[in-house]
């Protein structure tokens, strides 16, 4: 008879006794020892298995002390954000916030409603998952019960039919809607992308066959510039009035061929004080500069480039280029843009690209400098070089005045002056030209509150532009794709679609899908083709790959104030005509300092010199101005504030990520948690300039 193979039980009995062996044997009966023997072979092993044990032992205290580590760590850090939301409530009671009127809109109502309909909701689902229904399926079993226990589940089933049926479709309408415009978008940014490798690879870009500056005869070298006018529009830019004025003045450019507007519209009459004396100073030195104060201060920016050009003395001049107060040109900067325009009568613009002396100063400066990077790399380089159209900047650029005065000149009618004369030139013909190896150093706002406002008026002014530029696009003798290119790719994709459905897809239908799943996002829409576009946009800052992940959650959190500034700029609202100075650090690059402090050792005895020839009147002004700089250097108390739309829509996006826990979804989870948290800092203004 066959042995029994059931070793279980001696297994359960004793599993530390001996090692059984199995001997087979060439006839067909076999047999099976067991060796039990306490031998000396046998005992190493008891010591090796207490050594083991104690290793064992080790590996879970070492796993426990990391486990607690962790919790450590994220109960720190969830301290120091109750903190700083603590710190932000206290400092909000005190400081009056200027954003409350664009908070108190239509959008946050809206998004206020989402916000309690999901968490409803939430509720509803915790609910019905404690007590084991099924999610996502319509057709269960109706209870026939009369308890509160089968009355629930069957308002939750009812629930679920009506989602099904009646919320579900207009949701996965409107989802594919914007994912159509998502992909159309994407295959724009990618054509830019090529352009741009194109440029790259053919060597494309604007040249000059020979230097029209250049005269072997020294006299009359002068004669061979032209006439250009520099102009300086500044307001209350007390942090880098002497910095842009200083570098102006060293262009390097015949002085009788060169003149210098600096265009004050300051109210604050310490202001006017320190930059009437830095005029007055580089005037002393030989500079032709003049110093034009509003006392009325109408159509902002364009109203005081406006004014400057009405002087009877500009018609002498060929040439314009205007820098606000914060940009900082080389002294060669005239010398490598005037010449494109020789033998060039058709060119009405030459734009420089813009350099930045902050962008490493924090997160939010970094983040811009990728924005802004690709914005002069691909978008006006493509554009300049295939069309010969972009959107003017409004600073770093040198205009024909036969281009502007053609043109209409400038306008009040918006806030984005700049784009509106660049239309307008392009619509008569005129065409433009982006150096960009001509880099002109400025900054980049430093805070989010100065961000956000200089977003919501690049983003308002646009569209309000588009309303007023419609008629005269259709009636214009342009070609027909000039006139497609202007209001399907410049007005349309590029600044109505892109945050319609940037804030709509992202902000609203992925965490409503959630609560939703018959209208779920597939994964490649919020995962793979962001982080490609992401991957795109980053490229002319290769630098800046380490956030790429922080800049992808952050541009989907500007969208709910790029959304915003298009609605009011759209529908003609309040918001859409306010213009806010953007406030400036005064940064300087070291080369910058470096230059400085040798320009004051040498102009040491100028000044002396100077001060000693001196007026009265001269001496009186520099001495007020002196004063007005030491009481007006006084720090200000300020304080951060908060932000109710993007701290609602934290709270929004938090409590779908709670709800696809339920659901098991790994990648939408994530996704809604980091996108959460980043609202959650922006809204309570932990990214950018901290104040005190």
């Amino acid at each position: 008879m066959a042995p029994s193979f059931d070793f279980s039980n001696r297994w359960v009995k004793d599993t530390q006794k001996g090692t059984p062996v199995v001997v087979t044997m060439e006839n067909p009966t076999f047999s099976v020892v067991e060796i039990n023997g306490a031998d000396a072979a046998f005992r190493p092993v008891e010591k090796t298995r207490g050594k083991n044990a104690k290793q064992v032992t080790w590996f879970l205290f070492l796993k426990a002390y990391h486990a607690i580590g962790c919790v450590s760590w994220l109960a720190t850090v969830m301290w120091s954000l109750l903190g700083a939301i603590r710190k932000r409530l206290i400092h909000r009671e005190r400081v009056v916030l200027e954003s409350e009127k664009l908070e108190k809109g239509m959008l946050f109502r809206v998004i206020k409603v989402f916000l309690v309909s999901s968490l409803v909701v939430l509720v509803v689902e915790v609910v019905a998952y404690l007590q084991g229904w099924h999610f996502g399926n319509p057709t269960l079993h109706i209870p026939r019960t009369s308890d509160l226990k089968g009355l629930m589940h069957l308002v939750y089933v009812s629930w679920l039919r009506f989602r099904a049926e009646y919320i579900a479709p207009p949701i996965q309408a409107l989802s594919k809607f914007c994912v159509v415009l998502f992909l159309i978008q994407s295959v724009d940014r990618m054509l830019l992308c090529f352009g741009c490798f194109w440029i790259k690879l053919k060597k494309i870009k604007p040249k000059i066959d020979e230097d029209p500056l250049k005269v072997d005869d020294i006299e009359g070298s002068a004669c061979n510039h032209p006439m250009v006018l520099v102009q300086i529009p500044m307001c209350n830019e007390k942090e880098v009035y002497d910095q842009s004025i200083s570098a102006v003045c060293q262009i390097d450019w015949p002085r009788d061929r060169l003149l210098i507007q600096v265009l004050d519209d300051s109210d604050d009459e310490s202001i006017q004080w320190l930059i009437k004396a830095e005029v007055t100073k580089w005037s002393q030195k030989g500079i032709n500069i003049i110093y034009r104060h509003r006392v009325v201060r109408t159509g902002y920016k364009a109203g005081n480039l406006k004014s400057a050009m009405s002087c009877d003395y500009v018609k002498d001049y060929e040439f314009v280029a205007i820098f606000d107060a914060d940009f900082q040109p080389n002294p060669d900067f005239l010398k490598q843009t005037v010449p494109y325009f020789k033998d060039n009568p058709e060119l009405g613009l030459v734009q420089a690209r813009w350099a930045f002396v902050n962008k490493d100063e924090n997160l939010l400066t970094r983040l811009q400098n990728i924005n802004l990077c690709f914005h002069f790399e691909v978008e006006q380089q493509v554009n300049g070089a295939f069309l010969n159209f972009f959107g003017f900047n409004g600073t770093a650029g040198v205009w024909r005045i036969k281009a502007l005065e053609e043109s209409g000149g400038w306008l009040e009618r918006t806030t984005v002056e700049d784009m509106d004369i660049a239309v307008r030139a392009h619509l008569n013909g005129w065409k433009f030209i982006f150096v960009n190896d001509v880099k002109v150093l400025c900054e980049v706002p430093e805070s989010y509150e100065a961000y956000r406002k200089q977003q919501h008026r690049w983003h308002s002014g646009p569209m309000q532009l588009f309303r007023l530029c419609l008629p005269a696009i259709l009636r214009s003798k342009i070609s027909a794709w000039k006139k497609g290119n202007l209001i399907l790719l410049f007005f349309l994709l590029r600044k109505l679609i892109l945050p319609f459905y940037s804030f709509t897809l992202f902000c609203i239908i992925l965490p409503i899908t959630m609560f939703v799943p018959e209208a779920e996002l597939p994964l490649w829409v919020i995962c793979y083709v962001p982080v490609a576009m992401s991957f795109l946009n980053i490229l002319p800052a290769p630098k800046s790959f380490p956030f790429i992940v922080p800049y992808l959650l952050f541009e989907n959190t500007m969208s709910v104030t790029k959304f915003n500034a298009m609605v009011s700029g759209l529908f003609q609202l309040g918001s859409s005509y306010e213009w806010i100075v953007t406030k400036k650090a005064g940064r300087s690059s070291e080369s910058d300092l470096m230059e400085a402090s040798e320009r004051e050792a040498k102009s040491y005895m100028e000044q002396q010199k100077i001060h000693r020839g001196a007026s009265d009147s001269v001496l009186v002004e520099s001495y007020q101005c002196k004063e007005h700089k030491e009481t007006s250097g006084t720090p200000v108390k300020k304080a951060n504030k908060i932000y109710k739309k993007e701290l609602t829509l934290a709270f929004l996006l938090l409590t779908a990520s709670v709800r696809s826990l339920l659901s098991a979804q790994g990648v939408h989870f994530y996704y809604l948690l980091f996108q959460g948290i980043t609202f959650l800092l922006v809204g309570l203004d932990l990214i950018g300039e901290q104040m005190r």
